[in-house]
């Protein structure tokens, strides 16, 4: 019988690379940079046309299927996660990075049906890595196999996140004491690389030891996560409850030891949800 959920993967890497080849042609010209909610939520030109090359090339193969793209929410489409196969899009994961040529820049793509997550691609453009992974058949870059580090020991690990302004000095304050904490357990360091699926991506492959952070979305976490439970990683709330792709919050690590300390040691703030209504 044939599987329709890996034809659609494939389908995924097929537009995923000629995506990624949109932005590298991009990375060649002057970039037109748009404000959205605030100076530094950066959005250009290309985030919206890769969006709309994306979303086309796979609408005309399965006009049933449904989408979730950062730039269509941002405009006023829908953020709901429903049971219907569902593309969740990032079309320029490190927009700040791809505006100022940091080569951390990445095209996203989760799929999910019933609400679960079938596979995910995630095209690190500029280094030319491919990482895909589809649920129960392992994780991959470029087509070699891939796996998280496994080291337990938090003292022994890299540990990544996102540094970035919030409007909210409390918000803020937490954010900044919450690097404190991690940083004093004493962990050997911490890596701001500016891309969420990048990172997920980096401890997928045992690069780096765990990613935190709280004020993420669930086109930033739907591939990743995806690639990192295959590679063998472990995927929570930051509270240390259940990963909920819809709840701006997550923790990856290579192993549970690692990111339950990682939960232990930091502070929560509100960040809303994805799918609420108003969001």
């Amino acid at each position: 019988m044939s599987d329709p959920w890996q034809e659609c993967m494939d389908h995924c890497i097929a537009v995923t690379r000629k995506a990624g080849e949109m932005i590298r042609e991009a990375l060649k010209k002057d970039i037109s940079v748009m404000q959205k909610s605030s100076p530094v939520d950066l959005v250009t030109e290309t985030d919206q046309k890769v969006e709309a090359l994306i979303i086309s090339s796979i609408r005309e193969k399965y006009p049933g299927h449904s989408f979730i793209g950062e730039e269509s929410v941002a405009t006023g489409s829908s953020s709901i996660l429903t049971e219907n196969p569902t593309w969740i899009i990032d079309p320029i994961d490190g927009t700040t990075n791809f505006v100022h040529r940091f080569p951390f820049v990445s095209v996203s793509i989760g799929f999910t049906v019933n609400k679960e997550i079938e596979f995910g691609v995630v095209y690190s453009c500029v280094e030319d890595k491919m990482y895909t992974a589809r649920r129960g058949k392992g994780a991959f870059c470029n087509g070699e196999p891939i796996k998280v580090s496994g080291q337990e020991d938090i003292t022994k690990s890299v540990v990544l996140t996102e540094i970035g302004f919030k409007e909210n000095r409390d918000h803020f304050k937490t954010m900044m004491s919450n690097i404190q904490n991690i940083l004093t357990i004493p962990v050997h360091g911490i890596r701001c690389p500016g891309s969420a699926a990048v990172n997920m991506c980096l401890v997928a492959c045992g690069s780096a030891d765990a990613y935190y952070h709280i004020g993420i979305h669930c086109w930033d976490m739907a591939a990743g996560a995806a690639i990192v439970t295959e590679a063998g990683g472990v995927i929570m709330d930051t509270t240390g409850g259940p990963f909920d792709l819809m709840s701006r919050r997550l923790i990856t690590a290579s192993s549970r030891p690692i990111a339950e300390r990682i939960a232990r040691q930091i502070q929560q703030f509100p960040c809303g949800r994805d799918d609420e209504e108003s969001s």
